[in-house]
């Protein structure tokens, strides 16, 4: 006999295998949950969807979502208000129907064409980057979930979260938008940063310029997220005018992006040292003047 303490177990369906989708169902299947049918389209899905559901059914998105307590949307944030809109159209949800999506863009609007049904909407995203596999679901443990839903769902949509082991961010309809800029500029524009400053090493003949990169980044992320701007150090922050110029004539010969990125990200960074005041403006223009000379060549 189950202990009345116990919450429900919801009948799961997922839409979309892809590497979101797949992790986080598996993480609801570990809570307790029971991920009955899984939609997988392309090959990569279905190994996906074997090797982490493979418990569940794959079937075409209607029935996935005709099986389901909770329909997980786990797609592009550009294909979701089409998807919604669509199996609305084809009277397909249900009344009472819990549906979250795992977009970090959208809140619950995209539920509007099913809310006559209506649907119980959801949105958690995961402020995690995501491989696709096994390890992914051991990250989501102690993982932020930005979180919108309607006042009366607020309990479910904490439950489910901390279920998957995550902590759930509430974060309000008109703020999905900058929560995910936020998101996106951190987390994708690190990764090109890091393969950026990885290449420049290669040309000047380190064959493992991770080895050099991991102890520096590492310790400068964690400086970041302690310290914010007060972190910085290097030539900019010294208003090193001449070294920075250096710089930009040594990047002349490498891929036209790499230049431009150190360019953009030099600027922005003396312009917030300005700001704050840790860089004089007498150091702090020559330094802006140089990087705008730079532009213009």
């Amino acid at each position: 006999m189950s202990d009345p303490k116990d919450p429900p177990r919801l009948r799961i369906g997922v839409i979309g295998a892809g590497r979101v989708g797949a992790v986080l169902g598996a993480a609801l299947h570990r809570a307790g949950h029971h991920v009955v049918a899984v939609s997988a389209v392309s090959d990569a899905s279905r190994e996906r969807a074997e090797m982490l559901l493979p418990f569940a059914e794959v079937r075409p998105v209607d029935e996935v979502v005709a099986g389901a307590d909770l329909v997980l949307l786990a797609v592009p944030d550009d294909v979701l208000e089409d998807l919604v809109a669509g199996l609305a159209r084809a009277h397909v949800w249900r009344p009472g129907q819990l549906v979250a999506h795992t977009s970090g863009r959208h809140g619950v609007a995209p539920f509007a064409p099913a809310m006559d049904v209506p649907v119980l909407p959801l949105a958690l995203h995961p402020a995690m980057t995501f491989t696709g596999t096994a390890l992914d679901v051991e990250r989501l443990q102690g993982c932020c979930f930005g979180v919108t839903a309607p006042t009366d769902l607020r309990p479910v949509a904490e439950a489910l979260v901390l279920e998957m082991g995550g902590e759930p961010v509430w974060v309000a309809e008109d703020d999905r938008v900058r929560y995910h800029a936020a998101l996106a500029h951190g987390s994708n524009h690190l990764v090109t940063l890091v393969a950026q400053a990885a290449d420049i090493l290669r040309a000047t003949g380190i064959e493992a310029p991770d080895r050099v990169l991991s102890p520096l980044l590492t310790a400068a992320l964690d400086n970041a997220l302690r310290q914010g701007d007060a972190a910085l150090t290097g030539p900019v922050a010294r208003g090193d005018v001449g070294t920075v110029g250096a710089h930009l004539r040594q990047l002349d010969g490498l891929a036209p992006d790499i230049r431009a990125t150190y360019v953009a990200l030099a600027r922005a960074t003396a312009e917030r040292a300005k700001a704050s005041g840790r860089l004089s403006p007498r150091l702090a223009d020559p330094l802006l003047d140089t990087l705008a000379d730079s532009e213009d060549t």
